[in-house]
């Protein structure tokens, strides 16, 4: 496939898994087996089952899901028939789901049979019908039912991704067939995925780093493994499923290899990203897997890759570029990249431009938000955030998010919220709080269970300081760089 040549993300699927494809391994979970035909047939039994609800075609399906057989079929049959899946994780609270939803027009919400209390509350919260979706059954018509004949074309939406902006109201990201099409070839070249590969992702269905590598895998013909939440024990189990590529971040390689868990008999690629890791990590990981070939890509929601340290790149780091390790490598495949108002020292806002990424302004390039700077060898270092972003062991955290509910606190006068540099999680966010009463400062373990009550556990703060004031600039605005620093 090259760019531009009107191929869909649905027909690359299509290609893949029938003919020669039909009969090998395409999904694996647990006990259940898919072949590529079961896959296709399992696919068209969603598109049957979502016929049934009498959907619209054009409606975008909210849909809390996690990493299953049954989410993928209907991901597919969303896809295939314009009807796409926006998944959204089972881990969020209501108060963050609802704004999710609230920019997805529609009155369904199609949840997985383990999250119906959570459907529950939602529809209660927001006046949605929550469906319950069935076990998928096969079905032996085309994927595309005779309601549908047309396939879908380069410009409709496959499905639909969600990430926080800076405002702390996450934005969907509309994911494009055509543009899906071309990052499937631009990513599985990166990574090595073809026939014959079985990939594993550890992020959760609803991250770029999960679906959206699941689609690239699936797209050149590579068997899936869907990976219950992680933990060694599972991250072990995978061996067991012939795993020969997996994506980790780096907080999960730590953890395993402080408990000697990393290797895998079977793995032949290891692909890691979604935020720093420290050179250390990257180096003692290297040596205990020194048959892996190991990748690191840097992309966001709104478009991946955008570079790519490579196989090569990280052979090199092993024995003449130790340097290397400190970059995110050099433009992917099809990616040009600039340096916008760089300072003195040649870092600014890193913008790019390529057809496979999802949402860039009208003028085709896509403004990072990250800070850096680029060699005369093309090799990018990031230097940190435009904004003020968290990334979290590969989750962004968005401080006005967590502010907002911290300031409701009835002994928090004022807070703000920065992210700490952290080996383990790249950032832990912490939080400065101004107390109402400064004689009888907050509880910060009240202010703990304040936070979580409408947050993830991710977002809540795990450090905690008290101050006089927060510093401010002549225009009012909380200077978090300095809180940080």
């Amino acid at each position: 496939m090259t760019a531009g040549d009107g191929t869909t993300w649905t027909a690359l699927l299509a290609d893949a898994w029938s003919g020669a494809g039909v009969d090998r391994t395409a999904v694996i979970s647990g006990t259940t087996v898919w072949s590529g035909a079961d896959l296709l047939r399992h696919a068209a039994g969603a598109a049957d089952w979502l016929d049934s609800l009498a959907i619209a075609t054009g409606t975008r399906l909210p849909a809390l899901v996690s990493t299953t057989p049954d989410a993928l079929a209907l991901t597919i049959a969303g896809a295939a028939t314009r009807r796409p899946l926006a998944p959204l994780s089972t881990r969020l609270t209501v108060h963050e789901l609802t704004a999710c939803l609230s920019g997805l027009a529609g009155d369904l919400l199609l949840v997985e049979p383990g999250a119906q209390e959570l459907g529950r509350e939602l529809e209660a919260a927001t006046g949605r019908r929550a469906v319950v979706h069935p076990a998928i059954p096969l079905s032996d018509r085309p994927l595309v039912g005779a309601a549908d004949t047309d396939p879908p074309g380069r410009e409709d939406t496959a499905f639909i991704l969600h990430t926080s902006g800076t405002s702390g109201v996450p934005k969907a990201v509309v994911v494009a067939q055509g543009k899906l099409a071309v990052r499937t070839r631009v990513n599985a070249a990166s990574v090595g995925l073809a026939p014959g590969g079985v990939y594993a992702s550890g992020s959760p269905y609803h991250h770029i780093a999960g679906l959206g590598m699941i689609a690239v895998a699936l797209g050149a013909g590579a068997s899936v493994v869907c990976v219950p939440p992680f933990s060694p024990a599972n991250w072990q189990d995978l061996g067991g499923r012939g795993t020969t590529h997996a994506l980790l971040v780096p907080t999960m390689i730590d953890r395993l290899l402080a408990e000697g868990a990393l290797a895998l008999p079977t793995l032949r690629v290891l692909q890691y990203g979604a935020s720093p890791i420290h050179p250390d990590t990257l180096r003692e990981a290297m040596a205990v897997l020194p048959g892996v070939d190991f990748v690191q890509i840097f992309g966001q929601t709104e478009g991946s890759p955008i570079t790519c340290l490579s196989f090569e790149d990280h052979r090199l780091a092993a024995t003449t570029r130790p340097d290397l390790l400190r970059t995110v490598g050099r433009a992917a495949d099809g990616v040009e990249l600039k340096v916008v108002n760089p300072g003195a020292d040649g870092s600014g806002e890193i913008w790019a431009r390529g057809e496979h990424l999802f949402r860039p302004e009208a003028d085709g390039w896509l403004r990072t938000g990250d800070l850096g700077r680029i060699d005369s060898d093309g090799y990018v270092t990031l230097l940190g955030r435009n904004g003020d972003r968290i990334v979290r062991g590969g989750e962004n955290v968005d401080p006005l998010e967590v502010e907002q509910v911290l300031s409701q606190h009835p002994e928090v006068s004022e807070v703000a919220v920065v992210g700490r540099a952290d080996r383990r999680w790249g950032q832990v966010v912490k939080a400065f709080i101004v107390p109402a009463n400064p004689d009888a400062p907050p509880d910060a373990e009240d202010l703990r269970g304040f936070a979580r009550a409408a947050l993830s556990g991710f977002k809540v703060p795990s450090e905690w300081e008290m101050i006089e004031s927060l510093p401010r600039s002549q225009a009012g605005k909380v200077l978090r760089r300095m809180l940080a620093s």
